[in-house]
C-alpha cells in the first residue's frame, strides 16, 4: 500500500520562524545560512531555526541593532562580525582527554613504535584541525610528553588552528580552571601543569607542552598554507557542521596531509566517506590511518 505524502505549503519569505525579541523571518533565516555555507561550510537546515535566533540575537543586543535585517546587512560588509557571527554558530564544546581512547592509540601506535627514529633526529608532526580552547591540542602534547620528556630538544611539533580567534587566544593563554583540568591523569597533571601565582582556582599548561604547540586561526574552508606531512590529525566533531559532499571534500584533503602510515581522529558521531576512503582505512574506533602507495 502507498501513502500519499503531504508536504508542507512553501513558506513566505516574510513568514516569522521564530517569536521573540527581534522579528526573525524565513528570509531572515536563508540569508544567514547562506553566509554560514559560504564562509565556513556549515550546513543549516531550517530546523535549527531556533539555535540559530538564540545564538544571533545575542550579537544584535551586543551591536545595538533593532532587526536582523540590519544585522545580516553588517555581516555582509564587516569582516570581523561574520567571524564572529560563524563563532557564534559554532559549538566549542571540549575538554582535556575527551574520548581518551584516541590519546591512548596515539600513544602506543603512533609515539612508541616511532621512538627510537624520533631520538635520531626524525620528525614528528601532529595537527588538532579544530582545536577549540586548547584542550585537545594540549592533551596531545601531554601525551607526548608521556613517551618524549625532553619533546622540547626533539624535531616534535604541535599545530593547532580553529576559525575562531577567541578561543585560539584561550588556548595560547594556557591557562584553564581546576575543574577543566581534573581530566587530566593525575601524573601528568603533577608533572606538566602549574599553579597560577594569586589564581588558587586555576592552572597553567606548562611552558614544556605550551611550547610544543603552534596556535594558528584557519578556515577549513580556506587555504592551508602549510603542506604537511603530519603523522596523526585530529579533526573530530567538526564535520557534523557540513553537509555530505563537503565532508568528502574535507576527508579528502585531510587524508592528502596524512604521511603513508599516518593516522586521522575523527568524532564518535562521524564517519569518513567519499574519496578518502581510497586513501584510508578503519584501523580503530573512528580512526583511520593512511594506506601506503603499494595498498592503495
Amino acid at each position: 500500500m502507498t501513502l500519499a505524502v503531504q508536504r508542507a505549503p512553501a513558506r513566505a519569505a516574510d513568514a516569522p520562524l521564530v517569536t521573540g525579541e527581534f522579528a526573525f523571518a524565513a528570509a531572515d533565516f536563508r540569508a544567514i545560512a547562506e553566509i554560514a555555507k559560504a564562509e565556513a561550510g556549515i550546513d543549516l537546515p531550517e530546523s535549527k531555526a531556533t539555535l540559530v535566533y538564540s545564538r544571533l540575537a545575542k550579537r544584535l543586543r551586543s551591536l545595538g541593532l533593532p532587526n536582523f535585517t540590519e544585522y545580516i546587512d553588517r555581516v555582509h560588509g564587516d569582516d570581523q562580525e561574520r567571524g564572529n557571527m560563524i563563532a557564534a554558530l559554532t559549538t566549542n564544546v571540549t575538554r582535556f582527554f575527551r574520548e581518551p581512547h584516541h590519546f591512548e592509540y596515539l600513544k602506543k601506535n603512533v609515539l612508541e613504535p616511532r621512538a627510537a627514529h624520533i631520538r635520531k633526529g626524525g620528525r614528528l608532526r601532529l595537527w588538532s584541525s579544530a582545536c577549540s580552547s586548547g584542550q585537545e591540542p594540549y592533551s596531545m602534547a601531554l601525551t607526548v610528553l608521556s613517551v618524549f620528556p625532553d619533546a622540547r630538544q626533539l624535531d616534535i611539533r604541535i599545530l593547532a588552528t580553529d576559525l575562531n580567534p577567541n578561543v585560539v587566544a584561550h588556548g595560547k593563554r594556557g591557562l584553564y580552571r581546576n575543574e577543566e583540568v581534573a581530566e587530566v591523569p593525575q601524573a601528568l597533571r603533577t608533572k606538566w601543569l602549574e599553579p597560577v601565582t594569586g589564581d588558587a582556582d586555576s592552572m597553567r599548561v606548562g611552558e614544556a607542552a605550551r611550547a610544543l604547540v603552534a596556535f594558528r586561526e584557519l578556515n577549513l574552508m580556506g587555504n592551508w598554507p602549510f603542506k604537511g606531512p603530519f603523522d596523526a590529525i585530529f579533526c573530530r566533531n567538526v564535520a557534523i557542521y557540513f553537509d555530505h559532499e563537503t565532508q568528502g571534500k574535507i576527508w579528502k584533503r585531510l587524508a592528502s596531509l596524512l604521511a603513508d602510515g599516518g593516522d586521522l581522529y575523527i568524532g564518535h558521531s562521524e564517519r569518513v566517506s567519499g574519496p578518502a576512503m581510497n586513501i584510508l582505512t578503519a584501523n580503530g574506533v573512528t580512526s583511520y590511518r593512511k594506506k601506503s602507495d603499494a595498498q592503495r
